[in-house]
């Protein structure tokens, strides 16, 4: 509101001047005093009230934004540091102490991680697949590690017959050395592959006890122990052919399995004779996971140069045709006491293979036994599996589908009483090389083209029509040493 003589002129009548003190009307104008409006003290309570609100808000916004960022900030870093750990070379040094399991992951990446503390599984492991026991029952279960119940002794510690759940289950129980840091990788390792896997050909895992530093582990009980204490020094009767046959195609399905059967594929790297495990029933099935390793899903491809296993076997598909040849010729895969050439069977058997003499190796028990085409077939097999390149050889798919076939070979020859050349008796070689002719005419390494058309002989294997001259040859897959490979696993 502006003072009535704030202008000179209103509604057309001049104002005079005001005179000052002295009476003088000549003096300047006076300076108006500042515009002020009228406040409603009510209205300026609000005012104020309403500013508070608003710094109130614009503070809790922030506030939550900082929250907010420092949440997502501790999540990514999480993330980031498990991808780093995930991708922490296998070859780093074991731990001091116990580690969390993930389930498939690698176990050594896993254990790379340095700890000093004692810590647990029983949170990282599915508990109605994996049996935790305690230290006082694994004692009370091998009535305290008694040397009359020793099964054998491994790289990785003894195995010990026991008895749990009132003695109405009988176990096998592994103890491991607490002070190798191999046998923390293996304990680890085994625990991860095996809580998962259920398959009829590996052996199954009741649980493990991991108290006072102890590693141990507790498998199903194979009464029959391992493969090769039927093979080789031992006292126990020889296994037939027939059973043998039966038992190298069990042990194959359950590393088929590993290949494709899983999420993950898995590399079986320690595959040999003492590892191929019997229960009652002679049903073959695949131990030690120890020294396993996981590979990515079966859409990818990954390629391992780790050498890992025992002397004498490599890769899982030359390792197990350097079983196929223990269990025909019943003799190690490695013997340092014999002549420099046959110290390796696997070199030595391709070698006898070459020359058309392989029956000359042949466990003497089984000369005889071998229907002729079976006794084919079988060494083809085996052949292809300890070719010197890892693409030659054939997948364990195609190991199993020729070793099936082998055995329908041998049952047929056996219900008529003789094989495509009759069974073989001990005067009559098992290799089509007569005294006398040429190494060119000895049995040829398949190369694609074996035709047996005169055989006439047609079988069926899951329900398919196997024509012999279309089943002679193997059909190998493009597999490299330890590649996953979707095609050919």
């Amino acid at each position: 509101m502006k003072p009535n003589y704030y202008d000179a002129i209103l509604n057309g009548v001049e104002i005079f001047k005001i005179s000052d003190a002295k009476g003088n009307l000549a003096g300047t104008n006076p300076i108006p005093p500042p515009v002020q409006d009228d406040i409603d003290p009510a209205k300026a309570r609000s005012h104020h009230a309403t500013s508070k609100n608003h710094t109130g808000i614009i503070a809790g916004g922030v506030a939550g934004g900082i929250v907010v960022a420092l949440v997502i900030g501790l999540f990514a870093f999480i993330v980031s540091r498990r991808r780093s750990q995930g991708k922490e070379p296998s070859s780093s040094e074991g731990p001091s102490g116990w580690l969390p399991l993930s389930l498939y992951g690698n176990s050594h990446s896993a254990a790379s991680a340095k700890t000093n503390t004692t810590g647990s599984y029983v949170s990282s492991l599915p508990s109605n697949l994996c049996r935790h026991f305690s230290f006082a029952e694994i004692k009370a279960a091998t009535n305290n590690f008694d040397e009359a119940l020793l099964l054998g002794v491994g790289g990785f510690g003894k195995v010990y017959k026991g008895e749990i759940d009132g003695g109405s289950t009988k176990v096998a129980i592994k103890r491991g050395n607490p002070l190798s840091e191999q046998g923390v990788h293996e304990f680890q390792t085994e625990i991860e592959m095996l809580s998962k896997l259920r398959h009829r050909h590996l052996v199954s895992l009741i649980g493990y006890c991991e108290e006072n530093t102890e590693m141990i582990l507790v498998y199903d009980y194979m009464a029959h122990g391992t493969l090769r204490e039927h093979l080789y020094k031992t006292q126990k009767p020889p296994l037939p052919w027939k059973q043998r046959l039966e038992i190298c195609i069990g042990a194959a399905r359950g590393l088929h399995y590993l290949h494709t059967g899983a999420k993950h594929t898995i590399i079986h790297r320690d595959v040999k004779t003492t590892n191929i495990l019997l229960d009652e029933k002679w049903v073959a099935k695949v131990s030690d996971f120890g020294l396993s390793k996981t590979g990515p899903t079966l859409d990818n491809t990954h390629v391992s140069t780790v050498v890992k296993g025992s002397f004498g076997y490599l890769d899982p598909e030359y390792s197990f045709g350097v079983v196929l040849f223990e269990i025909l010729c019943a003799r190690p895969a490695l013997n340092p006491t014999l002549a420099k050439e046959q110290v390796s069977l696997a070199e030595w058997a391709a070698h006898c293979y070459r020359k058309g003499n392989l029956d000359q190796i042949v466990d003497p028990y089984l000369k005889g036994k071998i229907a002729f085409e079976c006794f084919k077939k079988f060494a083809e097999t085996a052949m292809k599996c300890v070719a010197d390149q890892g693409i030659e050889r054939p997948s364990m798919g195609d190991v199993l589908w020729n070793l099936e076939f082998a055995l329908q070979l041998q049952e047929s020859a056996e219900e008529s009483g003789k094989g495509f050349a009759g069974i073989l008796n001990e005067e009559e070689p098992l290799c089509a090389n007569p005294k006398g002719k040429k190494d060119s005419d000895a049995l040829p390494m398949y190369d694609g083209n074996t035709d047996s058309r005169s055989s006439g002989m047609s079988m069926s294997i899951g329900g398919r029509s196997l024509a012999s001259e279309d089943s002679d040859g193997l059909t190998p897959s493009a597999v490299f040493s330890q590649i996953m490979n979707p095609k050919g696993r």
